[in-house]
């Protein structure tokens, strides 16, 4: 039963992958090189490679730069860097754009979005860099200086190679979010595979234009995952010697330490303080800013409605999958989790076609009803349920449940008595997880909400979209502080072991 509701999930992840790949069959090999070879789709391209490219590095470089100054240098106030550093996460990038773009509206070209896009996902690649700066035994930086190296040296030859998984793994996530990235691109009028999906979806009702569109960008994101698995390797980095590693000795800075403040001063600054008082800004003076505070009431509270059921429903389908990875390992228990991996590694907006066309074609009376939403969701982020999950499950020892088996309890008394209360802890931070991004997800939830339902999101969509700052403000507010909880989450745990 548990193998059957897994293949259920992962056949529900992976629907997207396949109504790509039908539409594209259905087109022929003649429609899809006219759709896609063309001059359009090669600015398209352009435009999203050079911004994928560029955001990469910045992030990359901004992350792990922050990341040895908080955990390898004698920086003042480290445990306050870390926590601002990791902040901006509780801002959505659309959020960011709308702040950059109402308080400079020339700020509409590459050089904007790459600016703001940087600002909103650089904690990408600073949190698993700090994680991996934390597991490094400094006892190999302290030979490599006694060897006579000198400190760039022993952070290229020493500390470089020992974070290459965790940049690579930042990295990604940072290019998989920018290729899925609508909402804060759409606001900067600069068109990439994703906008211009979105714009032909508009026009032509899902027509073949879309679907060629959502294929070449389904390609780009495929092919980011197996570079990311080429590029990170079989190496090992873990060590393996007795007992465990030492505390290592901040670096001091000397004449460096102001010019590094100020450096991580002005990254908080554009990423925190430039958005947040924005939103201050046009709260306290914007001209429409005259709001019913009813409809704030009713669209958080159906934000909440939806996000809490998602919860449910995302967590609970995420159980036999985790359950399955733990209990029953092998390479069909493996494949049915990257399956679900897989899945929401699509594009959201790809994600929102494919359910429009098979609730059309397939089940049309579910078509915009919240069923179908609720799916999308699940697409979207069961993979961090499944995580969460899976953790769980390790952890529960099956002693208790075998013991419970051998005095006669049926397996849905053992569920109830036994499993889910020593699953409570995981599945909770599971649903907290995926509670949290439902609260702020646009995209999908643009194309796919019932006809009269509006999220936060979609309400700061429209208000935004008719240059009303003042009315979206608001709703971007209670967003930040429904994110909010999510950056205590993240940053606790590193929290500890900092010195100031």
């Amino acid at each position: 039963m548990t193998l059957l509701l897994a293949a259920a999930v992962a056949l529900l992840a992976l629907l997207p992958l396949g109504f790509v790949v039908a539409g594209m069959a259905d087109v022929g090999w003649a429609g899809v090189r006219e759709l896609v070879f063309r001059p359009r789709v090669a600015e398209l391209l352009g435009n999203t490679a050079r911004l994928v490219g560029g955001t990469v590095l910045l992030c990359a470089v901004l992350g792990v730069g922050a990341a040895w100054l908080v955990e390898r240098s004698a920086l003042p106030g480290r445990r306050v860097w870390h926590v601002l550093l990791v902040a901006p996460l509780a801002v959505p990038a659309f959020v960011n754009s709308y702040a950059w773009i109402s308080l400079l509206p020339g700020l509409d070209t590459y050089g904007g979005a790459l600016l703001v896009v940087t600002l909103s996902y650089f904690p990408f690649v600073y949190l698993p860099v700090v994680a991996a700066f934390r597991g490094l035994d400094p006892a190999l930086e302290d030979t490599a200086r006694g060897l006579g190296l000198s400190g760039p040296a022993v952070f290229r030859r020493v500390q470089l190679p020992q974070l290459r998984v965790a940049l690579l793994g930042g990295s990604l996530l940072v290019a998989l979010h920018v290729l899925a990235e609508f909402g804060a691109l759409q606001m900067l009028r600069y068109p990439t595979f994703t906008t211009a999906i979105y714009d032909q979806y508009r026009a032509t009702f899902n027509g073949p234009g879309a679907t060629a569109l959502a294929g070449v960008l389904m390609l780009l994101c495929l092919g980011l995952l197996l570079a990311e698995l080429r590029l990170r390797g079989r190496r090992g980095y873990a060590r393996t010697g007795a007992g465990v590693a030492r505390a290592g000795r901040p670096v001091r800075l000397g004449a460096l330490a102001g010019p590094a403040l100020l450096a991580l001063g002005g990254l908080v600054a554009l990423s925190l303080a430039v958005p947040l008082g924005s939103l201050a800004l046009w709260m306290v003076r914007g001209s429409s800013t005259a709001l019913d505070r009813s409809a704030l009431l009713e669209t958080t509270g159906t934000t909440l409605g939806l996000a809490a059921v998602a919860a449910a429903v995302t967590t609970a389908m995420a159980l036999p999958t985790g359950w399955l990875a733990v209990r029953a390992r092998g390479r069909l228990a493996t494949l049915l989790e990257r399956s679900t991996y897989l899945g929401s590694s699509v594009p959201a907006i790809v994600i929102a076609l494919a359910l429009v066309t098979v609730s059309l074609e397939v089940t049309p009376w579910v078509y915009q009803t919240v069923p179908v939403l609720l799916a999308a969701y699940a697409i979207l982020f069961l993979p961090r349920a499944i995580v969460t999950v899976r953790a769980a499950v390790e952890q529960a020892p099956p002693l208790y449940d075998d013991v419970a088996a051998s005095l006669g309890s049926s397996p849905v008394d053992r569920l109830r008595r036994i499993t889910l209360p020593l699953l409570a802890p995981g599945l909770g931070a599971g649903a907290a997880l995926v509670f949290l991004a439902v609260v702020t997800e646009l995209t999908a939830t643009l194309l796919l909400a019932p006809i009269g339902t509006t999220t936060l999101a979609t309400a700061f969509w429209s208000a935004s979209s008719a240059l009303e700052y003042g009315a979206a403000a608001p709703y971007a507010v209670v967003m930040v502080l429904l994110s909010a909880p999510a950056t205590v989450l993240l940053s606790r745990d590193a929290r500890r072991g900092l010195t100031t």
